[in-house]
């Protein structure tokens, strides 16, 4: 299961982390999260396929995904990749985005914040990957962070379908 840990002395409350371990090496989990094909069979929430309409791994470049549920509801997102350090982390700005990689708003939350910078570290011991995933608000306003704030109880949830998917993707392999 998934677990988000914000609180501590000195740590910020708007940062979001959530962490889980995984019975794989960390060149197969970061390959899950940076291959369009592996992607494809694990990424987003659970009831949602994920198309990847771009895929460009280096400093600058982009990750444009759409993802459709069962009833035909369509959104989009983009991550832009700031730092690549295969296969230990990532650093991004993650944003929702319309089908050309536009950023927009939350599609249900108007004053969610336009982009979260993202950090993926991933530590690897005894054939155990470690995944930490700390998100924080990026160029946003007071109420763009306390909305983002009062999201991370769902976003604990959100995280635990979708690692929930990746762990069952990768005890396939």
């Amino acid at each position: 299961m998934a677990s988000g840990n914000n609180h501590g002395a000195g740590v910020d409350p708007y940062v979001f982390v959530v962490t889980r371990v995984f019975a794989a090496p960390r060149e197969l989990v970061y390959a899950a999260w940076t291959e369009p094909a592996r992607l494809s069979d694990w990424w987003g929430p659970v009831g949602f396929v994920l198309s990847v309409l771009k895929m460009e791994l280096r400093p600058g470049g982009e990750f444009l995904y759409g993802m459709r549920s069962a009833e035909g509801y369509e959104m989009f997102g983009k991550f832009t990749y700031l730092e690549l350090n295969a296969p230990g982390c990532t650093v991004s700005l993650l944003s929702f985005s319309d089908r050309d990689g536009v950023p927009v708003r939350h599609p249900m939350a108007p004053h969610w914040p336009l982009e979260t910078l993202n950090t993926m570290t991933l530590s690897e011991e005894n054939g155990m990957t470690t995944l930490t995933l700390s998100s924080t608000p990026h160029h946003a306003n007071q109420l763009e962070c306390d909305t983002f704030l009062q999201g991370h109880a769902s976003m604990v949830q959100g995280f635990s379908g979708t690692f929930n998917q990746l762990e069952s993707y990768l005890s396939g392999l």
